[in-house]
């Protein structure tokens, strides 16, 4: 029934952001409401109402932790193809990697 419940709530969040997201101009604004905060909102949603709101604040904890690892994910990967002129591949390889130090970092040591 949980799975269910899911798939209804996430379906008609990701729903209203893609509706939101239609009516924004220009076209590359609208693409900060795609799916991620949407299904972020969604979980968080569930979580609260199956596990309570203490546990659902050390899952917020985590998504705001991934979201800053993305952040950075994203900064390296744009200067290596910008400044460096490495091929897409090469950059977004490499760039996986300090994503990962910066989450597992971030949760050794703020997160845990």
């Amino acid at each position: 029934m949980e799975l269910v419940l899911r798939f209804l709530v996430g379906g008609l969040v990701v729903s209203a952001f893609a509706a939101l997201s239609d009516l924004l101009k220009p076209k590359s604004f609208a693409g900060l409401f795609a799916s991620a905060p949407s299904i972020s909102l969604a979980t968080i949603t569930l979580t609260v109402s199956s596990n309570g709101k203490g546990y659902a604040t050390g899952e917020a904890r985590s998504m705001i932790g991934g979201a800053a690892a993305c952040l950075v994910y994203a900064f390296v990967c744009m200067q290596l193809m910008a400044r460096w002129r490495w091929t897409p591949l090469r950059a977004s390889s490499f760039s996986l990697l300090v994503w990962f130090g910066v989450a597992l970092s971030l949760w050794f040591f703020v997160l845990r």
